[in-house]
């Protein structure tokens, strides 16, 4: 685990920020204070440290995942924004306003971060500590909530030692956040806006600076002015994730001209084999999931394959993640969840 060890604790002074900054380039995970709620904080770019994220909150699912940047201008080289997207960073950040875009072509976040969809979601913080690390750092930095999954949100350090404490390597006390709640969330990858999560920004804010935005409903289906039911939003559909070639999953031998996901000894017969983790580590596994999805899709189409078989990977720790996302990438195409 990326904490493993005692949690250190942090001052927000040049020494400590410098600290915060190294641990993150790498690799490690360090919570710190935003103007929202602390963010457990690990480098976008290294997929094995979002993997720790998951790990170190026990978070069910791949969640896509926040990444965080000083400037306006640093998230937007990772983004295709467009003028609505600048018009809300101009009125909003800093601030507790999340954007959801396109990810740019040469976008650096980890696949994992977005959990394999083509959109990133992007915020600059207003939190002068937040701000000062991201900086130092130099990297996109995830930072969902830093607490256990399903755990209250923390808006000190000592909530965070509280409930991570060994589990990650720092926690750097930027003092009590301010707004207390998460973010709003809002989608801007399709021509209408959609309010994903409701948060820090009033929706009665958004609308008077850029008109009517749309909801997602409880069962999770785009509801108000323009919506389709094509709305590409994390989580939404059973069949997600999904690469072009299908997919069978807990598979004990391979058909011939398909390709293989391994997890420990490959299967013998594959056209080609990509490995998840050859010793079994399911942290390393679900670093290079998506990657090895799409790079099998990729090669695989290219072969002529017939599909994409995937071995049992066990059930626990983040293996119960790593195999939702399979599932639905094994699923019938077009079905809602």
């Amino acid at each position: 685990m990326s904490g493993a060890g005692p949690t250190e604790m942090l001052r927000p002074d040049g020494m400590g920020l410098a600290r915060a900054a190294a641990l993150l380039r790498a690799g490690r995970l360090v919570a710190f204070g935003t103007e929202t709620v602390y963010g457990l904080g690990g480098d976008a770019t290294n997929p094995e440290a979002v993997a720790g994220i998951y790990e170190a909150k026990g978070r069910p699912r791949f969640n896509p995942l926040i990444s965080h940047y000083p400037t306006a201008e640093a998230a937007f080289r990772d983004v295709r924004a467009g003028e609505l997207a600048r018009k809300l960073a101009e009125a909003f950040w800093p601030g507790p306003l999340t954007l959801v875009l396109r990810r740019a072509a040469a976008c650096p976040v980890s696949l994992l971060a977005s959990a394999g969809l083509e959109t990133l979601a992007v915020r600059v913080p207003s939190h002068p500590v937040a701000r000062a690390l991201l900086a130092e750092a130099g990297i996109a930095v995830v930072a969902p909530s830093a607490n256990r999954s399903g755990g209250i949100s923390p808006t000190t350090a000592a909530h965070v030692m509280a409930e991570l404490e060994g589990r990650i390597a720092a926690v750097l006390d930027s003092g009590r956040s301010a707004v207390g709640l998460e973010s709003t969330v809002l989608d801007l990858s399709s021509e209408t806006p959609v309010l994903l999560r409701p948060g820090g920004v009033a929706l009665e804010e958004l609308e008077r600076l850029i008109g009517p935005v749309g909801r997602i409903s409880a069962a999770g289906i785009p509801t108000g002015p323009g919506q389709h039911p094509g709305l590409r939003s994390p989580g939404l559909l059973l069949s997600h994730y999904a690469p072009t070639l299908p997919v069978r999953v807990n598979v004990t031998e391979v058909a011939p001209n398909e390709m293989l996901l391994a997890f420990g000894p490959p299967l013998d017969g594959a056209l080609t084999v990509y490995q998840l983790s050859e010793t079994g580590d399911l942290r390393q596994a679900a670093a290079r999931l998506f990657e090895g999805l799409r790079w099998l899709d990729g090669v695989g189409l290219r072969q002529g394959a017939r599909g994409i078989a995937v071995m049992t990977v066990p059930a626990e720790g983040l293996g119960l993640a790593i195999n939702d996302r399979l599932i639905r990438a094994a699923a019938p195409r077009g079905k809602a969840e």
